[in-house]
């Protein structure tokens, strides 16, 4: 069975070879009607086959039958392209929803495709990413450590930085102990440690600093064990947490090298929840990630004890605030990129917002469903098309992808009424700071924002469901559950990289029979 449909996908995909492609597409943004310059023209004469068989290609877990459609897509890198808040391309992304049900044979037959969409992005650097001149820094627990290595693997491996973490068995110690924490079985270091040196990542696995330290002690630490690892190339050290998510490395370094690390520089990003700001002060919330130029952390270590002891705070980021405004008059550089995330529920506003996102926090849990969001799972198409996590594309009047997360519609006036330079406000709304002009709690940070529309009825939303890479194609699957009679619906894209290496592709043509070999390594 699993031949013959290896035979079928195999035997469509090199019809692809007798056909050309109709795509003449516009990509706009609201401020730069320009930008169409560099959108490949083709023209058609046939449509893209159907795969004969379809029970492979879904995800394990839906109730048939189910409202299905797919496209692939084959990204075209270019050097010169610029990630635009909003790609606008004039024709609908997907065909006709279908009715289909995997236990059914007779209903896996799809009667309407596309061909092929190919879509420009951002050519990613040339160089491979050198990140040798930051230590980043986690304390947490051996178990929690374990569990993030998934997501540490989406953005860390292979870039030379150097990751130092605290680890501990757990916290939960009685009162009356003069421990303030669990040691890790040492062996148990040493493997994690091997393990994730194996993938690909620099770490070392310490013991804290003192058996005395309960947790704002050993985040500030931080910073002694990470200068005393500092190597020759060491312009920053951060502190993050494990659940701390950097979308793009390349980005990250651009953002830092605007900073001369020989200077004092404290960057990092306030709270997006304005009562957290008033209550914590104006410092780098930790989750978002905290960068310490070399020359500030040298003041921080010198002055490592006496802060430690004057400081009673139970918050390691504040702690490490409390010192630099003790011993220096550095202020907090804030970047808007970095995100804490302190807001709560739905968070659909900010990964839709098509806004460049540096890192990410807190997605581990709540959602509006209660489970967080995937990000390791997430952010898998990064492979195929670089830096396009959350890239947000416009099909049609009514339709758009933000890659990763979901595709959205818009019945009634389509796209054209929403101002989408603004973040949709579909969170919690954080606590009120009284006498505050800062009325929804996030204008200092997310703002501007417009109104959250209904969902099923101003806004029909498709959540990305599942994400998976076999060789060089990411399969995304998208979900809405349906309600009163009507089938759950699965949008898939197939994303895969050009067969035709860059020196030999022209904006013009691809070159659609090497797509055969691509079958080959794919299915």
């Amino acid at each position: 069975m699993v031949m013959l449909l290896r035979t079928a996908i195999t035997t469509a995909l090199c019809l692809l070879s007798l056909t050309s492609i109709v795509f003449v597409a516009r990509l706009h943004r609201r401020d730069n009607p320009s930008s169409s310059a560099w959108v490949p023209s083709f023209s058609a004469q046939h449509r893209q086959p159907c795969p004969h068989a379809l029970d492979w290609l879904l995800p394990p877990g839906l109730t048939y039958p189910i409202k299905y459609a797919r496209r692939d897509i084959i990204v075209n890198p270019i050097s010169d392209a610029k990630r635009l808040s909003v790609t606008e391309l004039p024709a609908p992304l997907f065909p006709d929803f279908q009715s289909i049900d995997p236990t059914n044979p007779t209903a896996l037959q799809l009667d309407d495709c596309k061909d092929p969409l190919i879509l420009n992005v951002a050519a990613p650097p040339e160089a491979p990413v050198d990140a040798s001149h930051i230590i980043f820094g986690i304390s947490t627990t051996l178990a929690r450590l374990d569990d993030s290595i998934p997501s540490l693997l989406r953005w860390l491996p292979h870039t030379r930085a150097k990751l130092l973490v605290i680890a501990i068995e757990d916290d939960h110690v009685p009162e009356e102990s003069k421990d303030r924490y669990h040691p890790a079985d040492p062996k148990a270091m040493s493997d994690i440690q091997d393990r994730m040196n194996t993938l690909g990542l620099d770490v070392t696995i310490v013991n804290p600093l003192s058996r005395h330290d309960f947790f704002s002690r050993r985040y500030f630490s931080l910073v002694r064990v990470m200068y005393e690892h500092r190597r020759a190339t060491t312009q920053w050290i951060s502190l993050i947490d494990d659940d701390t998510f950097f979308l793009s490395m390349p980005s990250l370094l651009e953002m830092l090298s605007k900073f001369d690390p020989q200077q004092q520089f404290y960057v990092g990003a306030l709270s997006e929840d304005w009562w957290s700001v008033t209550r914590y002060g104006m410092m780098g919330f930790g989750g978002a990630g905290v960068f310490l130029s070399v020359a500030l952390a040298e003041i921080v270590d010198s002055k490592y004890d006496e802060c430690q002891e004057r400081s009673h705070t139970s918050a390691g980021d504040i702690r490490l605030r409390e010192c630099i405004s003790w011993f220096t008059r550095t202020k907090l550089t804030n970047i808007l990129d970095l995100h804490q995330i302190d807001i709560h529920n739905d968070l659909s506003g900010i990964y839709e917002s098509g806004r460049r996102i540096l890192s990410l926090h807190h997605w581990k849990a709540g959602g509006p469903d209660g489970k967080g969001y995937p990000l390791h799972r997430m952010h898998l198409v990064a492979d195929i098309c670089g830096d396009c996590f959350l890239q947000r594309w416009q099909f049609g009047k009514d339709m758009i992808l933000t890659n990763g997360f979901s595709i959205a519609t818009y019945p009634g006036a389509g796209v054209k009424a929403l101002d989408l330079e603004k973040m949709e406000e579909t969170w919690d709304h954080p606590s009120k700071v009284d006498g505050s002009v800062n009325e929804n709690g996030v204008d200092h940070s997310l703002g501007p924002v417009r109104p959250e529309l209904e969902l099923g009825k101003d806004k029909i939303q498709y959540r990305l469901l599942e994400s998976t890479r076999v060789n060089d194609t990411v399969r995304q699957w998208y979900f809405r559950a349906g309600g009163n009679g009507d089938h759950d619906s699965v949008l898939e894209l197939a994303w895969m990289k050009s067969p035709e290496p860059a020196s030999e592709r022209s904006p013009e043509a691809f070159n659609y029979t090497r797509l055969r070999s691509v079958a080959k390594r794919d299915f």
